[in-house]
C-alpha cells in the first residue's frame, strides 16, 4: 500500500469508527447525530454552532475528518523514523490512541471554544476504548501497511 493510500484509508477508517462510536454512545443517551457534529464544530464556533443547522453539522464533519487525517499522518510520519511503531502496531497503536486522547482532552478542548465536557466514568471509559482501538490501532496498522510496502519497494529497487 502506498503511503498516500494508507493515510487516506487510515483517515477514513479512524474517522468513521470514531464518529460511529460517538453516535452510538451518545445516541443511547438521546443525542441526535446532528448535535454530535455540531458539538465538534463548537470547538470553533462555541454555542452558536448548535443554532447553525446542517451547515455547522457539515463543518463539524469536516473538522472531525481533518483531525482524523492529522492523527493518522502524525503516526505515519513518526513510524518512518521509529521502526518500533511499525513492528509493534498492536501495542504502539493503542498507546498512541491514549496519547491522542490526552492531547485532545487536556490541550485541544480546553483551548477551543467548546463547552467543557461533562465527565463520567462511563464517558471516559468509552473514550479511552475508542481512542485505543478505533483511533490508535488503525493508525498503526495503516502505517505498518505503508511501511511494509515501502520496504518491499526499496528491496526491489536495490536488486533491479
Amino acid at each position: 500500500m502506498t503511503p498516500a493510500r494508507a493515510i487516506l484509508y487510515g483517515t477514513l477508517t479512524v474517522g468513521v469508527l470514531d464518529i460511529l462510536d460517538a453516535i452510538v454512545f451518545f445516541g443511547l443517551r438521546g443525542v441526535a447525530p446532528i448535535r454530535i457534529f455540531q458539538g465538534i464544530a463548537a470547538g470553533l464556533l462555541g454555542r452558536a454552532s448548535f443554532g447553525g443547522g446542517a451547515a455547522t453539522a457539515l463543518l463539524g464533519a469536516f473538522l472531525h475528518f481533518f483531525i482524523a487525517f492529522a492523527v493518522v499522518l502524525v503516526y505515519y510520519l513518526a513510524s518512518t523514523r521509529v521502526a518500533l511503531l511499525r513492528r509493534l502496531p498492536w501495542i504502539c497503536g493503542p498507546v498512541y490512541g491514549g496519547f491522542v486522547y490526552l492531547v485532545m482532552y487536556l490541550l485541544v478542548l480546553p483551548l477551543s471554544a467548546a463547552l467543557p465536557p461533562k465527565y463520567s466514568f462511563l464517558h471516559v471509559a468509552n473514550n479511552l476504548f475508542a481512542h485505543f482501538f478505533f483511533v490508535g490501532l488503525p493508525s498503526a496498522l495503516f502505517a505498518r501497511a505503508a511501511g511494509v510496502a515501502r520496504v518491499r519497494m526499496d528491496r526491489t529497487a536495490r536488486y533491479s
